[in-house]
């Protein structure tokens, strides 16, 4: 009964291993990124090509004539809105909203809205108008250029 069992173990702690192996192989996997040469500097770019255009001056978030006059546009993945209170005046604001922290998502009727406890403020201020919010949205910088609105920081 001894030999039974002493193959049973060794094949039992051979499973483990192979486990554990693949387990890292996976999990190096998942770290992996874009491919990039073997001559490439730092940059990813190997000798002999050019980077990839990037936008200058910031992060584009769409083209300046999505914003409506009076209205505006949340952009959730940058947690920016931006507002037009008035023909080419641009504002942005954190789409953080200063009560609890949700995200938000809707400008309506002149107001920056907030989806959890109804607060709402001012498209051109940032001001809060409605709701629980304690302060104004922090305000964000932007430009536009060729049309697209640019978020600097």
């Amino acid at each position: 009964m001894t030999q039974q069992s002493q193959p049973d173990q060794s094949a039992t702690r051979r499973c483990v291993l192979l486990g554990m192996g693949l387990a890292g192989a996976g999990a190096l996997a998942g770290c992996s990124t874009a491919p990039v040469p073997y001559d490439a500097g730092g940059n990813g770019v190997a000798p002999g090509q050019s980077p990839s255009p990037q936008p200058s001056g910031g992060t584009p978030l769409g083209p300046a004539s999505g914003i409506p006059v009076g209205g505006g546009m949340a952009f959730a993945a940058s947690e920016v809105v931006v507002t037009q209170p008035e023909k080419g005046t641009f504002k942005a604001f954190s789409a953080v909203c200063t009560h609890v922290g949700c995200v938000c998502d809707k400008v309506s009727n002149g107001t920056i809205d907030c989806p959890c406890h109804g607060s709402k403020f001012a498209i051109a201020t940032g001001k809060p108008v409605a709701g629980p919010a304690p302060a104004p949205l922090p305000p964000r910088q932007i430009k536009i250029a060729n049309g697209t609105i640019l978020l600097l920081n």
